[in-house]
C-alpha cells in the first residue's frame, strides 16, 4: 500500500469518484497504476474506503509528485483536510461481478445475487463500464417475474429510504421520453387534491428540452435533499 498526501482538485465529477496522480511519482510504476484503474483511499482510522478511479497527470499545478489529487465527490466523503497522508492501494474486483457475468450469460440471479450487485454499484466499485455490462445483460436476457422483486427490493435496501408515516403513498409512472408528455404535472396535483400522499420524482431533460424537473422549477424548488422533503 501508498501513502500519498491528500490535495483537493476543485472538478466536479457528478457523483463518480475520481483521483489523480502525477505521472512523475515514485509510485506510478512501482506500484503499476495506470490511468483508469479502480483504487481503494483508507483513512487512518480505519473506517471504510472511498473507491475512486484513477487519472494520471502531467501537470504538477494539478497534482503533485507525493500527493493524491481528489475531486470534489471524494473530498466531501472523506471529510479529512489537505496534506492528510491516506493510504492507496489497488482495488479488488467486486466479487458480484460473477453474478453480472451469469446474467450475461442467460442465468437468473436471486436476491442475494441483486443485492450484492445493488450494493456494490452504491459503493462505486464499479466503474461505468461494469454498469453498463449489466445493464446490458438485463436488457438482452430479460427478468423472470421474481428478478424484477429481487432487483427491486436490492435497490431499496441499498439506498436511503424515506418513511412517510402514512398507510397509503401513491405514486404514478409512465413510460417516459416524450417530448411535451406533462402527464404527471396533470395527475399529481389532482391526486394530491383528494388528500392522498404522493410524492413524486422525476428527472430533468433527457429527450426533450425540458424535462418534468425542470417544468416544476418554473412554480417551486425541486432540488430537495432527504431532510427537506
Amino acid at each position: 500500500m501508498t501513502k500519498l498526501k491528500l490535495r483537493p482538485v476543485a472538478i466536479d465529477t457528478y457523483r463518480e469518484n475520481v483521483a489523480y496522480l502525477h505521472r512523475g511519482c515514485t509510485f506510478y510504476r512501482s506500484e503499476g497504476f495506470q490511468a483508469l484503474n479502480k483504487i481503494e483511499i483508507h483513512k487512518e482510522n480505519g473506517a471504510q474506503p472511498v473507491i475512486a478511479v484513477l487519472n494520471i497527470v502531467d501537470d504538477a499545478n494539478i497534482t503533485a509528485p507525493g500527493e493524491l489529487g481528489i475531486s470534489e465527490q471524494v473530498f466531501e466523503q472523506l471529510n479529512l483536510p489537505p496534506g492528510t497522508s491516506v493510504t492507496v492501494k489497488h482495488a479488488s474486483p467486486p466479487a458480484s461481478l460473477d453474478a453480472v457475468h451469469d446474467k450475461i450469460n442467460g442465468e437468473s440471479l436471486d436476491y442475494d445475487q441483486y443485492l450484492k450487485i445493488a450494493q456494490d454499484i452504491a459503493e462505486n466499485r464499479y466503474s461505468k463500464i461494469e454498469i453498463a455490462a449489466f445493464l446490458v445483460g438485463c436488457a438482452e436476457t430479460g427478468f423472470e417475474r421474481e428478478e424484477v422483486l429481487h432487483l427491486t427490493r436490492a435497490m431499496v435496501a441499498s439506498g436511503d429510504q424515506l418513511e412517510w408515516g402514512e398507510d397509503l403513498v401513491a405514486d404514478k409512472h409512465c413510460i417516459g421520453g416524450i417530448p411535451g408528455n406533462r402527464t404527471t404535472m396533470l395527475i399529481v396535483p389532482i391526486v394530491a387534491a383528494h388528500g392522498m400522499l404522493m410524492p413524486k420524482t422525476s428527472s430533468r431533460a433527457i429527450t426533450s428540452p425540458a424535462g418534468t424537473a425542470d417544468t416544476m422549477e418554473v412554480l417551486a424548488r425541486v432540488d430537495l435533499l432527504p431532510g427537506a422533503l
